[in-house]
């Protein structure tokens, strides 16, 4: 029988422990450097596609003089004029500025381009303003006769005036007076119309309202019944029931103590 020897064995067991530990670590190693070097290949890749992405880019949006195309540019000396609907000293009536006349017509140039124009006269602001012929439809004639008998019915009927926030009924008074619409007009004048009623608070911007569509129609029915300009103030008073109570006291003469009283008085 052979002699175990003790030592041998121990030798050759932490023998292997010792190079199986070694072999791990090795691996370890090993596989942290493939992580590196794929995490490295992986950066280097994705910043080429990058690359390739905005060189596509930027030859797409590059154009080659080869091919480019230039645009004819066509010079615009006159523009279409329409049909002359209004004539030299006509009256006409345009929603933001009220009652004008047309002195003449006359072509201006505007951006290289001929436009016909006309000069249209407001005595209110007393300024000349240009519209080209081709926004006329802006404009709009005088209001017939029979149209001022219908908005004067419209001032003396009651007003209706609704219960909502003042910020809300005055942008739709402001809405209709800009409009340039007859019955419209009338209604704000009949609506905002306070008469000779001092205690009724009015504010600025109301009185405002009511001055700008009070003069707006009292211009218009002025030239339509061609009448003076106190005589139409004074039929517009009338269907509104102002300065009634004014004139009456004007009207009644004083009167004055008999003499007999006097003499009782004295003695």
């Amino acid at each position: 029988m052979k002699k175990i020897n003790l030592k041998n064995i121990l030798k050759k067991t932490f023998k292997k422990t010792k190079s199986k530990k070694k072999i791990k670590k090795l691996k370890k190693s090993k596989n942290k450097i493939i992580k590196v070097k794929n995490t490295k290949i992986k950066k280097i890749k994705e910043l080429s596609d990058k690359k390739n992405k905005t060189s596509s880019k930027n030859e797409n949006l590059r154009i080659s003089k080869t091919n480019e195309v230039k645009p004819e540019i066509k010079k615009i000396k006159k523009q279409d004029t329409a049909k002359k609907e209004y004539k030299i000293k006509d009256y006409v009536v345009y929603p933001k500025h009220g009652v004008g006349q047309i002195l003449s017509i006359s072509s201006k140039t505007i951006g290289g381009i001929e436009v016909q124009c006309y000069d249209i006269k407001f005595e209110k602001d007393k300024a000349i303003g240009n519209l080209p012929i081709n926004k006329q439809n802006h404009l709009r004639p005088l209001s017939t006769i029979n149209q001022v008998n219908k908005s004067i019915a419209i001032l003396k009927s009651k007003p209706k005036i609704k219960r909502s926030m003042w910020s809300r009924r005055a942008q739709e008074y402001d809405q209709k007076i800009t409009s340039g619409k007859v019955y419209e007009l009338a209604e704000v004048v009949r609506d905002l119309n306070k008469g000779d009623d001092l205690m009724v608070d009015q504010s600025y911007s109301e009185r405002q309202l009511f001055e700008k569509a009070y003069e707006r129609i009292l211009s218009e029915f002025q030239i339509v019944m061609g009448i003076s300009l106190e005589d139409t103030q004074k039929k517009l008073d009338k269907a509104l029931k102002r300065n009634l109570e004014a004139r009456q006291v004007v009207q009644t003469p004083k009167i004055e103590p008999k003499t007999e009283e006097k003499a009782e008085a004295t003695e």
